[in-house]
């Protein structure tokens, strides 16, 4: 038990310290290797159905590009045209918190601001947003033209294609590989080990993200049936927050009721956003999470907003992908250790004394 506990503890100093170490290049590999994870399920079904593994890999590969394509062409312009439009409301969200919000509370709730300079914030930012959309511009134009910038950026997006495909081609035979090193008398927990992770893995990076997705499009959707200048913005934003149950729920009615109250200047259709909402909660709690994420996720929300936010912060980018694998590998273990100290001789000790 001990000499696994300082095995255990020593791949992880040995992956962390390469994560750290390497994190300015490791970005492009983990998210093929993310993306293999995520499709050898797909390419072991087609196999089953008498394809040759490449062929399969071939087809997944191909179908995920064009999925990107029509993404790059049809939804990130209309994305980043809402982007902007937001950008250019914000004097009107502080226009309305001045007139409407601050003083419901003042009359309603006996709160007083004072010294809260609602109107100075305003007018900079009417007179400012232009510029620091400007500045923007400025910025992005200055990445894209530079030879060193524009290079690396091309060569990542070679390069993930081309390690997904050879990951996802060599899969079962590096598992199968890595499962050979293993000690034998330590298979059987390993491997225990190893189903428990994958478990845990695969409802967040496969179901969870699936949920977000299709929470992300009903939201935009309906959204855009009320007529919503902001919908695929706004709906986008509470899908990709749904990654924390209920969150992605709370940030879009609140931020798509005081976005229709301000473009319509009316009370029904935050009734209408009202329901958008409630149906995607309801298709969340009913069928998505049921059926694609299962009873049992294993990651306490608390726990996946820790995460993300300590893997920003201990390696940027690379962090916040890596992230909650991490965390899930690290909550098995922690269990396993649990449940080891739960059968010690230290916990179940008699007091002779």
């Amino acid at each position: 038990m001990a000499i696994r506990i300082v095995w255990f503890l020593g791949l992880a100093f040995l992956f962390g310290l390469t994560i750290y170490s390497l994190n300015a290049i490791l970005a492009p590999f983990i998210v093929a290797t993310l993306l293999a994870y995520l499709s050898d399920p797909l390419v072991d079904k087609l196999e089953a159905r008498g394809l040759g593994r490449t062929s399969g890999v071939l087809i997944v590969l191909f179908v995920m590009m064009l999925m990107l394509i029509l993404l790059a062409g049809l939804v990130f312009p209309l994305l980043i045209k809402q982007l902007v439009h937001f950008i250019q409301q914000i004097p009107d969200y502080v226009g309305w918190l001045q007139s409407h919000l601050l003083p419901y509370l003042k009359s309603k709730l006996g709160i007083q601001l004072e010294g809260v300079e609602i109107s100075r914030l305003r007018d900079l930012l009417s007179e400012n947003w232009q510029k620091a959309g400007g500045l923007l511009q400025t910025l992005l134009a200055g990445a894209t033209t530079s030879t060193v910038s524009f290079f690396m950026w091309l060569a990542n997006a070679v390069l993930v294609p081309v390690v997904f495909f050879y990951l996802l081609r060599d899969w079962d035979v590096m598992i199968a590989s890595i499962a050979s090193l293993v000690p034998r008398p330590w298979l059987a927990v390993v491997t225990k080990l190893t189903l428990e992770c994958n478990e845990v893995i695969s409802a967040f990076l496969r179901g969870q993200l699936i949920v977000m997705m299709a929470l992300g499009g009903v939201y935009s959707i309906g959204l855009t049936f009320i007529g919503l200048d902001l919908a695929l913005f706004l709906g986008t934003m509470a899908g990709l927050a749904s990654i924390v149950p209920y969150l992605g729920a709370f940030v879009g009615i609140l931020s798509a009721t005081i976005a229709a109250y301000i473009q319509f200047h009316e009370w029904l259709p935050l009734l209408y956003v009202a329901i958008v909402f409630g149906v995607g909660q309801t298709l969340e709690g009913m069928v998505l999470t049921p059926w694609l994420v299962g009873e049992k996720i294993g990651l306490h929300p608390v726990a996946v907003i820790f995460a993300i936010m300590a893997g920003g912060q201990l390696a940027g980018f690379t962090g916040v992908l890596i992230a909650l694998p991490v965390a899930a590998v690290l909550m098995v273990f922690v269990r396993h250790l649990h449940d080891e100290y739960k059968q010690s001789e230290i916990y179940n000790a008699s007091d002779h004394g």
